[in-house]
């Protein structure tokens, strides 16, 4: 007790440290737990499921990016939506964007071209996501199955509830997790992500 009465700076700075460690520890473990949650399991049906853009290549979807649309065609045969929404803008220099591509790959898996919709806006996630809310609103629809890769679950999931979609995640693990040291840095970018977006609001 003598120690904190005569350094009291140093004390309230060992009490920030400590304050800080505990919000980065908590918020990885809600990262890594909404990673491994399917909400798939337990809703059985939304509007619509959207597709979290990834690059591509003159039209060909990544592998990352088609790991997302191989499971977003899991969940439309399997009944969970009528409609599948395909995210994501271009580069400058694209001759097509991510949102397209993956659209075009759906409809060539034999999914009804009349149920699989492009929104190629944005370049950011919250970007995509406005712009999912916009497309939502417009057609009067409600609610969504956020198919991306796990990590993000518990970034995608929070900034579209803020942005009024009732949403769910249901990720990929096929494209995603190659590794350890890729489930590992990708938990740790979206610790950092989940903090700057809730400090930032974007």
């Amino acid at each position: 007790m003598g120690f904190l009465r005569r350094h009291p700076v140093l004390t309230a700075l060992f009490v920030l440290f400590l304050a800080v460690v505990g919000v980065v520890t908590a918020t990885g473990v809600a990262v890594w737990r909404a990673a491994h949650t399917d909400e798939a399991r337990r809703v059985e049906h939304a509007d619509v499921i959207a597709v979290l853009g990834a690059a591509q290549y003159n039209g060909r979807p990544s592998p990352t990016l088609q790991g997302r649309l191989e499971q977003a065609e899991l969940l439309f045969h399997e009944g969970f939506s009528t409609r599948v929404l395909v995210l994501g803008g271009g580069r400058p220099g694209d001759r097509t964007t991510e949102a397209q591509s993956g659209k075009d790959w759906l409809v060539g898996q034999g999914l009804p071209s009349d149920a699989v919709f492009a929104e190629p806006e944005g370049s950011t996630t919250f970007e995509s996501l406005e712009a999912a809310a916009n497309f939502m609103r417009l057609r009067g629809l409600h609610s969504a199955f956020l198919v991306s890769d796990p990590w993000h679950n518990l970034r995608i999931r929070r900034m579209a509830r803020d942005l009024g979609i009732q949403a769910y995640v249901s990720a990929t693990w096929h494209s995603a997790a190659k590794s350890q040291w890729k489930r590992l840095d990708g938990y740790s970018r979206e610790t950092v992500g989940y903090l700057a977006y809730r400090i930032l609001g974007r």
